[in-house]
């Protein structure tokens, strides 16, 4: 999926269960693959995670110096 960075905020909110304050503080890394595995009853089967997070957290650093 590709959506703009507060549409996938929201998603990632609702998924993964993360509170109004600190979904806040969440940046989400532009064009980084964010991998979820569900259950049958579509709940988490395993943390969710980026490819590469290494990049991904890299790429995120960057997003929150543009709001800064």
């Amino acid at each position: 999926m590709v959506a703009h960075g507060n549409s996938l905020r929201a998603l990632v909110k609702h998924l993964e269960g993360i509170s109004d304050a600190d979904i806040a503080e969440l940046n989400i890394p532009t064009g980084m693959p964010r991998l979820y595995r569900f259950k049958d009853d579509l709940s988490l089967a395993e943390a969710p995670r980026y490819l590469d997070d290494a990049k991904a957290q890299a790429a995120a650093n960057a997003v929150a110096k543009q709001a800064g």
